[in-house]
């Protein structure tokens, strides 16, 4: 397992690299147009243009990796990314901004799709569940960093919009420089959405409004805390310690998922996360530590809402239809993370700050409401025959949905096969 990290230590690289100037540079444009003193509801319909980038960029960079390979399309998309990132500060035009942020969203899920493929390419079946770990929490500490270094000179000046340029360039040095051979990329297949309701109506349900507050928090997050009074760097340690929450509360629900009946857990969670967010919108920033402890369970438990939905969904498919029903989860997700900032921007403008946080708890209360619907109309999966909980991550492309553990139907790769083969012959 070392031999195999130490292999990939490129990918790995790259990956820190790129999330975390994504991650610095989404944090920077809500509190660079917080200061601008733009209202809040255009602020979340120029912010949601990087979702939908991002949606139309995981169902059509496939074709245009496939025509110029992997490393002119990686190089590409991040160069581009990274142009994008110059190009903020020489207007401050909302318009011109929103087209900035499709193509930024466009370009980074180009970048993850060939990153994903990669590292999905190396994988074996008796270290993929390890490799899909390593990958997660190399993600998300990436994207807690990148909250970090938003302190880096004043958002209202050209300087931090160039370390972000930076960072996502000098992404491409270690993936450009590795000796691995390129995958081939397959699109994922697809399952209806009318198809996957009907087996599992809880699990779109919960990809869906999870992707409303996630995509809703990383927009208007730092807007929020803005209004609230917080200045830049306890904006970034706001932002960083969602993320940190985030990461740490997977793996205890898990235990959970794999001992009770998940949608019951589903049920609780958005209960209790849904508290958190009122606890937010009433106290507001009066008490600092206890904004920061109520923001971290919303988050950390919002964002397990998506996995839960994922091994709900799987516990009632088969192993073949596995990475279809989780690529069509994934874009419920991502439609989510579009109307997410757009109702949630306007609730801000109607409702102060405290609008945000009310939005989440009204979109959760609505998800406990269709899981207990759906556990008194239909049968439970019995807790012994569900699938071993796997903490899935909505913030990826689908190709990494092929590394599930879950997935029965996982083949290795022509080189992953050789390379096998040469570690029994040595010995």
């Amino acid at each position: 397992m070392t031999r195999m990290v130490a292999s990939l230590s490129a990918l790995l690289l790259s990956i820190v690299l790129l999330v975390s100037g994504n991650a610095f540079l989404m944090t920077l444009l809500g509190i660079r147009l917080s200061i601008e003193q733009v209202s809040p509801d255009v602020i979340g319909w120029v912010l949601v243009c990087y979702s939908i980038g991002f949606v139309l960029g995981t169902l059509y960079v496939h074709k245009i990796i496939g025509r110029v390979g992997h490393i002119r399309a990686f190089a590409a998309f991040a160069a581009m990314a990274a142009v994008v990132s110059l190009m903020y500060p020489m207007a401050l035009s909302m318009v011109f901004w929103a087209v900035l942020r499709v193509l930024s969203g466009f370009c980074i899920a180009g970048v993850l799709v060939v990153i994903e493929s990669w590292f999905s390419s190396r994988a074996t079946n008796a270290n993929r569940g390890a490799l899909f770990a390593v990958y997660q929490i190399v993600f998300y500490l990436s994207a807690a960093g990148g909250q970090l270094i938003v302190n880096v000179g004043d958002p209202a000046n050209f300087l931090p919009f160039s370390l972000a340029a930076i960072l996502i360039t000098v992404a491409l040095i270690p993936l450009c420089l590795t000796r691995m051979e390129a995958p081939v990329i397959e699109q994922s297949p697809r399952m209806s959405f009318f198809t996957l309701g009907r087996e599992s109506f809880t699990g779109v349900a919960g990809a869906l409004i999870c992707g409303v507050l996630i995509g809703g928090f990383y927009a208007l997050g730092p807007v929020y805390a803005t209004m609230v009074g917080l200045d830049v760097a306890r904006t970034s340690t706001f932002m960083a310690g969602a993320i940190v929450a985030a990461m740490l509360l997977a793996w205890p629900l898990g235990r959970l998922c794999d001992r009770f009946d998940r949608r019951r857990v589903m049920f609780w969670v958005a209960l209790f996360a849904a508290a958190s967010a009122a606890g937010v919108a009433v106290t507001g920033a009066a008490n600092l530590a206890l904004l920061t402890v109520l923001v971290g369970l919303f988050t950390g438990l919002s964002a397990t809402i998506y996995p839960i939905a994922v091994a709900i969904t799987n516990d009632r498919m088969e192993s073949n239809r596995i990475v279809a029903a989780s690529a069509t989860l994934l874009l419920s997700y991502g439609i989510g993370s579009v109307i997410g900032p757009i109702t949630m921007a306007e609730l801000i403008n109607q409702l102060g700050p405290a609008g945000l946080f009310y939005g989440n708890a009204g979109f959760l209360l609505l998800l406990a409401a269709i899981t207990s619907y759906r556990i008194t109309h239909t049968e439970d999966v019995p807790v012994a025959e569900q699938e071993h909980f796997v903490p899935a991550m909505p913030e990826t492309s689908s190709v990494l949905t092929e590394m599930d553990p879950r997935n029965t139907e996982f083949h290795e790769s022509p080189e992953v096969e050789e390379m096998k083969e040469e570690l029994r012959q040595a010995g």
